[in-house]
């Protein structure tokens, strides 16, 4: 999967734009085993394997910032269009962050927890939420601040913001319950004779919520020194890429396309429809100096 990447002009189109805010959550979140382990291309065999984490975010080292402010959060799971597929009301969907990290469930009417994972950090289950209408499979885990949360706790649906989440108050991270290989965007760091693992990027979906990834090295869930995006939806998704440590940012290049400009940017990745019929990847590759 990894070696198909798609056509500049064919499957992707990249572009300057105006970007939507930014949630001012930092750190990331992403979904697990119950043991905090990696699945391969998040890709789940049972509604019921999949647990939610948040922290500094895959490949960021233990020295980088998790999900910052510490408190109590929200969490919902979505079809890739947004339609809410949780089915208990909000204040059972709460979990608690402490230093950085998400260490389980709380409130009146708490989730599943994993076991304790190294570091102190506790991943919690998403059941109970319905089957997706999506034909591949996907789906899409939210969290949001309580202090954000828009809506009564007591309720599973309501008006306000989406189902109460504020999108860009939110972070998001997509995850498949199916047998077909996932689909993909990922960036690539390159000073010029390797790829480098521990750079970040964020990324920004199509309601406007947001999540950071990192590039790391994990072969044997199919991970090549990438920030890796899993099972975008259809629509036009953005990479913001930044200087950091370790990376001034030179030439960027999507699906094998250079930008009109080098330097830290923001790049616009659109998903149709008809790219959802096959498998793909679609890479960003960024020249670090």
């Amino acid at each position: 999967m990894k070696s198909r990447m798609v056509g500049a002009c064919a499957l992707a189109g990249a572009l300057f734009a105006t970007v939507p805010l930014l949630a001012n959550v930092s750190g990331a979140i992403w979904t697990s085993l119950s043991d905090g382990s990696e699945v391969n291309t998040n890709l789940y065999a049972s509604k019921e394997d999949v647990y939610l984490n948040g922290g500094p975010g895959k490949g960021a080292g233990s020295n980088s910032p998790g999900l910052a402010p510490d408190g109590v959060y929200i969490f919902m799971v979505t079809a890739p269009n947004g339609d809410l597929l949780s089915t208990d009301a909000a204040q059972c969907r709460e979990v608690q962050v402490t230093g950085g990290l998400i260490v389980g469930a709380t409130g009146p009417c708490p989730h599943q927890n994993g076991s304790l994972q190294p570091g102190g950090a506790t991943a919690v289950q998403l059941v109970p939420y319905n089957d997706t209408p999506n034909p591949g499979g996907e789906y899409k885990a939210w969290l949001t601040p309580l202090a954000q949360y828009v809506c009564p706790l007591d309720e599973v649906t309501c008006d306000n913001g989406r189902n109460g989440f504020i999108n860009s108050e939110s972070k998001t991270d997509n995850f498949k319950v199916d047998s077909t290989v996932p689909d993909e965007i990922d960036t690539r760091f390159w000073d010029g004779q390797k790829y480098l693992d521990g750079l970040g990027i964020k990324w920004i979906d199509t309601f406007g919520a947001s999540n950071q990834k990192f590039s790391y090295y994990a072969p044997s869930n199919l991970v090549f020194h990438e920030a890796h995006v899993e099972s975008p939806e259809v629509g036009t998704h953005y990479i913001v890429i930044g200087n950091q440590p370790g990376c001034t940012v030179g030439e960027v290049y999507v699906a094998g396309s250079k930008q009109r400009k080098n330097g830290p940017q923001t790049v616009a990745v659109k998903i149709t429809k008809g790219m959802k019929k096959s498998s793909f990847t679609i890479f960003v590759d960024v020249a670090c100096y």
